[in-house]
Parts: structure tokens; sequence; C-alpha cells
């Protein structure tokens, strides 16, 4: 990441214009140059990009003054901002986020894109309810487990966690207990969604992230007891000095009253996907851990959001996938805000498009299984084979036809489908009688695995 250039705080800027105990200074500056370029230089460019000075700087129509068009920008900016009078930065300032035109509109595409859920839901088309836990075990919480993790260093690969988590494996690294840890922090956020925030539970949901997998000398489930930490970028330059220890307890404590006060109507009202991001933002930025802060962010993030009804989608939704695809202008959203007035919407703008995306992922994925699906129903209604089947065998078939070389087992099947091992087993017995699956030792214990054979389809004749 290339170095940032830092803008003068907005008050400096103004004082150098129109110091009045100078009379040198030219004091028609501001009527002069200023206020014609207002109407020119809104709080959004003309593409609707919230430009931070590091990147507006080089974006200044020819022939205008960088300066003068920064601060027209940041009047307009001013002038619409909702400030955050709870969440302090320094001793003289707090938060503060706009809601530009181009950032209304992403809100109202996500509304939309919630809506089709459910839509989808209600039409019996998107999961069963039989089938809800077997997704969300073997799919998009497991996502984020995985990549929230490596977004703080887990370097075990993406099949080893997979099939750590799958078949319920303890874990056999550092790496490994992240995500193992990361995966129960999911659950843990997503079953307390309808109690309050407290520093109780914060301390409660980062003892679960940092279980066995803390650096830093840091101690799971305490807050840090002193100044000697500096957050880094990816290339480990220094980015961002965490406010001091001492003020921990209290910046909690009102970043519980704000997360657990009701915005929902009114001059009050703060979007549900805004205010989770902004929660995200002040965990990291309070920084109350030697380590573990980031994945403990990302899970009042879940938690915040999924206490609305209305963004149950979000259950399903992975962000740290798509937050690790572009790491730096994560890191870098987070240093927009820190640099410039402490103006979130730096950070708001960043994780609304890591959600957009992420929620389109999501549909993608909905579509790929909807396919799967339809076109093992047409076998189904077709075979013979199938007849003789009760649900139990297509269930496993269906992911057999959809991996060829998946490993089962009874324990692991008898996790996913919610039977019993004894049950499992006669499932798999039965596809392997039938030349469906082939039977293998596994490589440690007396246990049998049962393989899905490349040809399967084939075997099918789907």
């Amino acid at each position: 990441m290339s170095k940032i250039r830092v803008p003068k705080p907005f008050s400096d800027l103004v004082n150098e214009f129109k110091n009045k105990n100078e009379p040198d200074v030219d004091h028609e500056f501001e009527e002069k140059k200023v206020v014609p370029s207002l109407s020119k230089y809104g709080a959004t460019d003309r593409k609707g990009r919230y430009l931070h000075w590091d990147e507006f700087k080089w974006r200044v129509e020819r022939g205008d003054d960088e300066l003068v068009a920064w601060v027209a920008t940041k009047i307009n900016r001013k002038a619409r901002a909702k400030y955050l009078q709870q969440l302090q930065a320094d001793k003289e300032s707090c938060f503060s986020y706009n809601i530009p035109d181009s950032l209304h509109a992403r809100l109202h595409s996500i509304d939309k894109m919630i809506a089709k859920g459910q839509e989808i839901r209600d039409g019996n088309n998107f999961i069963s309810s039989s089938d809800k836990q077997h997704y969300f075990v073997k799919s998009l919480m497991l996502e984020e487990a995985i990549t929230s993790s490596q977004l703080e260093g887990a370097s075990t690969t993406r099949e080893v966690a997979q099939e750590m988590l799958k078949k319920s494996l303890a874990p056999k690294d550092k790496s490994q207990q992240m995500i193992f840890n990361n995966y129960q922090l999911m659950k843990k956020a997503i079953e307390r969604r309808d109690e309050e925030l407290s520093i109780e539970f914060i301390l409660e949901l980062h003892s679960i992230a940092t279980y066995k997998a803390i650096d830093n000398a840091a101690i799971s489930g305490q807050f840090r007891q002193d100044n000697n930490i500096i957050v880094t970028d990816l290339y480990g330059e220094n980015v961002f000095y965490p406010p001091e220890s001492q003020t921990i307890q209290s910046r909690l404590k009102h970043l519980c009253n704000f997360a657990n006060q009701e915005h929902s109507q009114g001059s009050d009202f703060i979007h549900p996907i805004i205010k989770a991001i902004i929660l995200h933002f002040m965990i990291a930025y309070i920084h109350p851990f030697g380590d573990g802060n980031g994945r403990t962010a990302r899970a009042i993030f879940y938690w915040s959001i999924l206490r609305s009804n209305d963004y149950w989608l979000f259950e399903y939704v992975s962000i740290s996938k798509f937050i690790k695809e572009k790491r730096g202008a994560y890191d870098k959203a987070f240093i927009y805000t820190e640099t410039d007035d402490f103006d979130l919407t730096y950070f708001i703008y960043n994780q609304v498009e890591t959600i957009e995306k992420a929620i389109k992922s999501l549909y993608e994925y909905i579509d790929r299984k909807r396919d799967e699906f339809n076109q093992f129903m047409d076998w189904v209604n077709r075979s013979p084979l199938a007849k003789a089947l009760n649900r139990g065998h297509l269930e496993i078939l269906k992911e057999a036809v959809k991996s060829p070389g998946q490993e089962f087992t009874a324990k692991q099947v008898a996790i996913d489908f919610g039977v019993t091992e004894n049950t499992a087993r006669k499932y798999l017995v039965d596809l392997a009688d039938r030349d469906l699956l082939v039977i293998a030792q596994a490589k440690r214990g007396k246990a049998r695995i049962y393989i899905a054979p490349a040809n399967l389809k084939a075997r099918l004749e789907l």
C-alpha cells in the first residue's frame, strides 16, 4: 500500500483561509473562490464517488485550485453529516457520516435483494426448513469462518478446514483452531441476536474467537492493559495507534448504548446496515484487545444486522470472503476515516460494496443449487432406481453427484442430516450395495468411509 496523503483537519484549512487576526489575508477568499465551488464540488464527484483527499487531489478539474475544491467538498459534506455524539473519537471530536445519493442508491439495491430473498423463501424455492441446518453447516457460515480467520493470518488450506468442520474433527494447529473458533463465534452471534450488546457479551465473543489462538501476549476474554500496540497494514507499515487503554471501558459502554438504542424511525433513524457497519468499525477502532479485534468486530456486525427480522438473509451471507479479496481497500477505508475528521462514510461505502457482492454471490449460489436440484429431480422422476430409495438416500446421492470423490462417514451423515448414526450407516450401506458408493477403510481406526465414484452420473444416467 502506497503512503496515503492525509488532509489537514477542516478547522485548520478554514483558519488558513480566514484568519481575521492577520490583515494581510484576503478575507474575500470564501466569497470569491469557495462559494462558487460549492455547486461544482459536492459531497461526491460526478460519478458518485466519496473521495478522500488521497484520491481527490488528483481528480480536481484542470484550472481549479485543489484546496478550494476540497474546502467546498468538505462544506457540503458537513452540511449534511449526521454526528454520533455517543461515539467519541478524540477529546474534541465525535464520529459522523453522510448518506449521499450514490450510497442511498446502493442501500436501496441491497434492500431490494433482501426482498427478493423473502419472495424466494415464501415461494418455497429457497431452502426448505429440513435443509436449513445442512445448508448452514456446509456452506456460507463455513465460508465466513474460514475467510475471517485467513484475514487474521490463518494458513490452513480451505480443503483441510472444510474437512475439519464438516467432520467435526479436533483442530490440529493454531490456524485450524482459529477457524474452529470462528465457526463457534458466528453461531454464538446468531444465537444471541435477540440479546442486548454488553461489555460482558463482547468479552465472551472475544474469548470464543481467541481460544488457544491468540498473539501479542494478549489474554483471551480480557481487555488490553497498556498502549503498546500499533496496527499495521499488509506491508507492515504503522497505520494506526488505538485509543488509550484507560478509555476502553468507557468507550465500549457508550458503544453498547448506541448498539441497543432504537434507531428505527424519526430523526434518530439509522439504516440497520449502516448501524451494523458502524459497530464493525468502532470495535476495530477502539481496539479493546491485544489480538482478535477483527474477528470480534465482524461477529458483532452479524449480531447487529440479524437483530432485524427484515435482514434474516445475512445468516447466509459471508462478507469476509470479499473483504479478503480486496484487503487493501478495506484497510484504506479504515485509514481514510481516521485521517479525515473521523468521517465514517469512507468505511460505510467500502462495506456496502462488500455486502452487495456477498449477496449477489449468495444468489449465484442459490441459482447453481436450483439447477443442480432440478437436474437431480429430473432423474428422480424418470428413474426406477430413485423410486426404490427414500429421502435420506437421495440427499446423500445429491451430494455425491455434486462432488465426485467426496468421502462420507456414518458420523458425518448423521450430523448433516439430523439422523442417528445407525440410520446414516444403513443409508450408506444400501447405496454401496447398489454400486453407487465405493467402500474403503479409514486410514485411522476401524471406521468405514464411503466414496462418491467419479462416474456416478453415468451410473445414474443423469
